[in-house]
C-alpha cells in the first residue's frame, strides 16, 4: 500500500507533493491530539457478576399493583 502511494506521489508535480505532505502533517497532528486526549482508555465492564446481584436487596409491597385511592375517580 505504501509503495503504491509513493508511486502515485512521484507522479505529481513538486507543488502538489508539498500539498500532500502538508495534509498528511495536519492529519498526523490531529491524530496525536485525539490520541492524547484519551488519557485513560475506556474500561471494559465485566458484567458476568451482575445477574442476581440485587437478589434479596429489593422488595415490592404486596399491594403494589392495587388501585390508588387518589385515582379512584378516574377509573
Amino acid at each position: 500500500m505504501i509503495f503504491k502511494i509513493l508511486e502515485q506521489l512521484q507522479q505529481l508535480p513538486r507543488s502538489l507533493q508539498q500539498d500532500v505532505f502538508n495534509h498528511v502533517s495536519q492529519l498526523l497532528t490531529r491524530y496525536k491530539a485525539e490520541k492524547s486526549s484519551l488519557k485513560h482508555p475506556p474500561k471494559i465492564v465485566d458484567r458476568s457478576g451482575l445477574l442476581g446481584a440485587w437478589r434479596g436487596k429489593v422488595w415490592m409491597a404486596e399491594d403494589f399493583d392495587a388501585p390508588l385511592e387518589d385515582m379512584a375517580e378516574y377509573m
